[in-house]
């Protein structure tokens, strides 16, 4: 056995790098026409992809909606029964007022948005909007003194900050 290796042209190595059996001519065609029928159908997949996701994610809005609405009808039902009994007693219209607020704030926090309201705690420009300062020597800077209009959510899921009243440096 002889150690040496024949010398190799370019030419040899291309055969040597491509695939033994090329196709040729009417070959080639056919190749071609395959090629482009295989790419055309996974076009046409991923467009058929695309609108069933799209149908599938309107339906998912669609259901969310609905199940949301859902959870707002005990609240009107109870609106429309204070609404109802108004007349007899008005001391119990507020009390039922009192209830379906109660009742709606619930279903704000099944929702995913609780309702925060807290004071004597530091102003957090994520969870609050100041709408005013406030003179007090017994408080840190920056402090919520007064909550003027609660917030709804938490973290990245909020639907509104609180709008609140902080406690402005001593000078």
């Amino acid at each position: 056995m002889s150690t040496e290796q024949e010398p190799t042209t370019p030419q040899d190595e291309l055969s040597q790098a491509l695939p033994p059996e090329q196709p040729e001519g009417d070959d080639h065609a056919a190749a071609l026409d395959e090629l482009q029928d295989r790419w055309r159908r996974a076009l046409a997949d991923l467009d058929n992809l695309r609108k069933r996701h799209a149908k599938e994610l309107d339906a998912v809005r669609n259901e969310e909606r609905a199940r949301t609405a859902a959870a707002w009808l005990p609240v009107v039902d109870n609106l429309d029964l204070a609404l109802t009994h108004a007349g007899s007693d008005p001391s119990a219209v507020v009390e039922g007022v009192k209830a379906v607020r109660d009742q709606a704030v619930d279903v704000l926090r099944r929702l995913g948005h609780p309702r925060y309201e807290e004071t004597g705690v530091p102003f957090d420009p994520a969870v609050h909007e100041v709408v005013g300062t406030v003179d007090d020597p017994d408080t840190e800077p920056n402090t919520v003194v007064q909550v003027v209009r609660p917030g709804y959510g938490e973290g990245s899921r909020q639907l509104r900050p609180a709008a609140v009243m902080v406690s402005k440096r001593q000078e």
